[in-house]
């Protein structure tokens, strides 16, 4: 890919980040012929560590040539200052949150995927709290972009990162020894039965729990573990 063509941002971070990564990590990316070439697609990925992005976005941009955008909340791109002009200069995309609509709330990353944008999501919403780092119990947010949109959501298992910053555990960032970073990209996940639907609790649950498991199964794969039977339910304050 000829830097060039990503823009100014994307160009600044791959120029800065790009040489870190080769010099810190062991990287093994597999599966990312599952992600289409072109067209609207979600990315959703388990969510291990603060370094993910980082981790996720080398992973796709190299693997695929595609670039991610990902969700952040609308408040960020408003002003003139450093994140907000980064944040739109990026191309990532606003959530509108504490709006009446929860469906309005994802309508720009409705019309991102509608454009043929890749957007990258966690579906748990914050770094995991399992104890073994396994996925937590999702929030609906992934079901309600995928069904609204009618985009596939390719399931994505990461592993390693929290190697680097483990953000309930250890202080600080861990650079070295060079850390071994898996990242895998499963099939699409099968919604298509759940599509044209009413987007009811059920409905909304249940291609939530489609798409985590899929995760889960990948991530097993990987650790060469099997996950625990219950999902990890986070409080009302560790879901923040």
């Amino acid at each position: 890919m000829r830097l060039g063509r990503i823009g100014f941002w994307y160009r600044l971070a791959v120029v800065i980040l790009k040489p870190l990564m080769l010099v810190l990590t062991k990287r093994r990316w597999l599966g990312f012929a599952h992600v289409p070439a072109q067209g609207g697609v979600i990315l959703a990925a388990n969510h291990i560590s603060y370094v993910d992005p980082i981790v996720l976005g080398d992973a796709i941009l190299f693997s695929t040539g595609r670039l991610p955008r990902y969700l952040a909340k609308a408040s960020l791109f408003k002003g003139n200052g450093i994140v907000p002009r980064t944040m739109r200069g990026a191309g990532q995309i606003p959530v509108h949150r504490n709006t009446a609509d929860a469906s309005a709330a994802l309508k720009d990353a409705v019309d991102a995927l509608h454009r043929g944008e890749l957007i990258t999501i966690y579906p748990e919403g914050t770094v995991t709290r399992d104890p073994g780092k396994w996925p937590m119990a999702a929030r609906t947010g992934i079901a309600r972009l995928a069904l609204l949109s009618d985009a596939p959501v390719i399931p994505v298992a990461q592993w390693g990162a929290q190697q680097i910053h483990d953000s309930y555990r250890t202080k600080g960032i861990h650079l070295f020894p060079r850390h071994h970073i898996t990242v895998q990209a499963g099939p699409a996940v099968d919604l298509d039965a759940l599509r044209g639907k009413e987007l009811t609790s059920e409905v909304l649950h249940e291609a939530t729990d489609r798409v985590m498991a899929a995760i889960r199964d990948l991530l097993e794969d990987i650790r060469g573990e099997q996950a625990p039977t219950l999902v990890y339910v986070p409080t009302q304050t560790e879901s923040a």
